[in-house]
């Protein structure tokens, strides 16, 4: 994944499984923030992703964190509303990030939502405070 000019791998952080893989998180902790840096519910609607962002805010607090924060794109409304819901507040727009990571880090970022034709080309973080 691609996200704040970084090249990262979810799978090498730490997470939580809900289930028989019916959902995963991952997360770092640096300082006394705790970024999510992958979430997924393979059902919407079934509880699976915020009980995954509750285990994740657990294991936050109990590592010292102030914040949890994550970034998600321009395209993505549902994650954006559904994070909101959750008591997170946009804390960053980095217009045009998403662009230069396709240009400079990871060129098979697609251009355009494949399911709503919106571009993709900034990053939206998103902060919950602990």
């Amino acid at each position: 994944m691609a996200a704040r000019d970084e090249l990262f791998f979810p799978a090498e952080h730490e997470g939580f499984v809900a289930g028989d893989w019916d959902g995963l998180v991952t997360y770092r902790v640096d300082g006394d923030r705790c970024e999510v840096t992958l979430l997924k519910a393979l059902r919407d609607g079934e509880g699976i992703g915020s009980a995954l962002l509750d285990e994740t805010v657990g294991a936050a607090r109990d590592a010292g964190c102030r914040a949890v924060w994550l970034v998600t794109t321009n395209d993505n409304l549902r994650a954006l509303a559904w994070y909101e819901h959750k008591g997170f507040t946009v804390t960053e727009i980095r217009a045009g990030a998403v662009d230069r990571s396709r240009e400079t880090l990871k060129p098979s970022i697609p251009t355009h939502n494949p399911e709503t034709g919106l571009p993709i080309s900034d990053e939206i973080e998103l902060s919950l405070a602990l």
